[in-house]
């Protein structure tokens, strides 16, 4: 017992081997690895039974209350494994939010973003460990690359605690009441090895797609969007304006999203504020007048203090342990604008029709099609209590998204902002990458942020690398970078420009970045430096010089081809197995259009 915290062990079929003399990381060790159950209540400890059933590379388990009194579970660490995993060991960790990703080594991690789980977010983790949500990767180097994740989350969160010697798969099950005789069903977790990082990658999301399976949305889609031009303060001048230039130049670009700045308040979302004079509603019209589809932002589990949804319906939000509403910057982030937010209760069922009701409106009533939803994190904060005394934030959450889904009515749901494990099969699109902005510092970290996630694209949702930025002052070599990137992505394409300032050659560019291909680039390795999109009749290849200095670069070419520069239609000839690209500028990327030719040409 440690600080009223009872720890009851699970040995595996033989202990030892998790603690072997080669500490080996491997499927054999991690099965027979001790499990550990962690309860709030001394005296229950010995009457909660975990059981694993190993299927293969698949992990199930079960938890039961054997006894006859109730057992409050901490958590349950379905196994913990020794490791001898070298420091220099490349590590890649998913975050709970969208925001939080980790890289760097297991010596020297790296936060990806600079919106931590642990720092920002607050949520909970252990000082000496790296933590990482759904799956990570582990490529040493030498010997097989390591992946493990939970490949369901329909009521916990799963996690994974990455220790010098030893890694943990935990699932947090939130201090819930095991009752006397109820068995739980825990989350479902996969181990793989191999050499091929892409193969494992796509076996781990062929699993989540069997537990999860994706909302359909098609074809990709693509837009334009207000926020990276005009932001809070865009005018009805402005939407037309570009309005009028998608439909004479690149009518390719189908939503219009118009992005924040609308509402009365945070919360009070069909309460029309200030912009475009209280006419939201005239502006979506003229949109859908233009024969675009209107697109708007919403965050839908937040409210701000003095908004008209908390003032008449407190109840309806998640509860400190005093029966108020929870103050989020009492547990977590406080919230970027008019805070601290309260957050709705996505288990109580007058919030969950308020929920589906704005979505029904905005949809059959401001005719929008397309909703980005934003700050959905609020919907499973952690440190609160829901109506429902025995449901997870997973199950919040999860609960609210679908009375949202309901209100939309089969219309394009964006995630952003959002848990992203909890988000499986709840959302049509997910944002992938922080905000982008007109700079290297900004496109390479996006890039890099969304590259990681490419093997989610298409199988769980569309990526949304956020938008293409083509205006500015940056040097071509960087612009061309990033709309690389873009494309590489094979995700949602969205400009962010006042579409009336593209040079010729910029909007020549966006028009060939439309439509998507939906087709994510598999990458060499995880230094992102050559990735490959297979189309029907001709393979694309991306090459990235991430670095300050120029780079050559050595291509190996599936067959065969033609080779030109996708984007300025420069011709490199016809090439078969490698061939090396001299001295790629610093901070550049060439696109690569390889068409096969028989054998033997010139």
């Amino acid at each position: 017992m440690r600080n009223g915290i009872v720890i009851f062990v699970i040995a595996g079929a033989c202990c030892a081997a998790a603690g072997s003399a080669e500490n080996a990381l491997n499927l054999e060790a991690v099965k027979v690895a001790p499990g550990v159950v962690v309860t709030a209540d001394a005296g229950a400890a010995q009457h909660v039974q975990l059981e694993r059933a190993w299927d293969g590379a698949l992990c199930r388990a079960t938890l039961t209350n054997t006894g006859t009194e109730d057992a409050r579970i901490t958590e349950v660490v379905l196994f913990r494994a020794g490791h001898n995993l070298p420091p220099e060991t490349r590590f890649y960790g998913e975050g709970f939010t969208m925001l939080s990703q980790t890289g760097g080594t297991l010596g020297q991690p790296v936060d990806l973003g600079g919106y931590t789980d642990r720092a920002h977010y607050k949520i909970p983790q252990p000082a000496d460990a790296i933590t990482a949500y759904g799956m990570l990767t582990l490529t040493p180097p030498s010997g097989d690359i390591v992946s493990m994740g939970f490949t369901s989350c329909r009521r916990f969160v799963g996690k994974f605690h990455v220790r010098p010697a030893s890694i943990e798969a935990v699932i947090d099950t939130e201090n819930l009441t095991l009752a006397p005789g109820e068995t739980w069903s825990l989350e479902e977790c996969w181990f793989g090895a191999g050499r091929d990082r892409e193969a494992l990658l796509a076996a781990l999301g062929d699993r989540i797609k069997a537990n999860h399976p994706p909302l359909r949305f098609e074809p990709v889609p693509t837009g334009w969007c207000s926020w990276y031009c005009f932001g809070p303060a865009v005018t009805a001048a402005q939407v037309q304006r570009n309005l009028e230039f998608i439909a004479e130049q690149i009518p390719a670009l189908k939503y219009v999203q118009i992005d924040d700045g609308y509402q009365a308040a945070m919360g009070d979302w069909l309460e029309t504020g200030k912009a475009f004079r209280g006419g939201i509603k005239e502006v979506l019209q003229q949109i859908r007048e233009a024969k675009s589809e209107p697109a708007i932002w919403v965050a839908p589990f937040i409210a701000e203090e003095h908004s008209k949804v908390f003032q008449e319906h407190p109840e309806w939000f998640i509860m400190d342990d005093a029966g108020k509403p929870l103050r989020s910057d009492r547990v977590t982030f406080g919230g970027w604008r008019n805070g601290p937010w309260y957050a709705l209760d996505g288990t109580h069922p007058e919030a969950q029709k308020h929920l589906e009701d704005v979505f029904r409106i905005m949809h059959r009533e401001w005719g929008c099609t397309y909703f980005k939803l934003d700050a959905n994190f609020w919907g499973a904060m952690h440190g609160g209590r829901f109506h429902d005394a025995k449901a997870t934030r997973v199950e919040a959450y999860r609960r609210g998204m679908e009375a949202v889904l309901r209100g939309a009515e089969g219309s394009f749901v964006l995630g952003c902002n959002h848990p992203l494990w909890p988000s499986l099969g709840v959302i049509h699109g997910a944002r992938v990458s922080n905000d982008t902005s007109r700079s290297w510092e900004s496109f390479s970290n996006t890039a890099r942020e969304t590259f990681h996630r490419n093997w989610q694209n298409g199988r769980f949702w569309w990526n949304d690398p956020d938008c293409v930025l083509l205006t500015g002052k940056l040097p071509e070599e960087e612009f061309r970078f990033h709309a690389t990137a873009i494309y590489a992505s094979g995700g949602m394409l969205l400009s962010g420009d006042d579409l009336t300032r593209l040079s010729p050659e910029r909007l020549a560019m966006l028009r060939k970045l439309a439509p998507p291909t939906a087709a994510a680039a598999r990458f060499d390795d995880d230094s992102f430096r050559v990735g490959r999109i297979d189309l029907e009749g001709r393979h694309m290849i991306c090459v990235f010089n991430w670095t300050d200095e120029a780079a050559d670069a050595t291509i190996t070419l599936p067959e065969p081809c033609a080779v030109k520069d996708y984007w300025s239609g420069d011709d490199f000839g016809t090439h078969a197995g490698t061939f090396v690209l001299k001295a790629l500028p610093r901070h550049s990327a060439l696109l690569l259009e390889c068409t096969p030719v028989p054998a033997g040409t010139k």
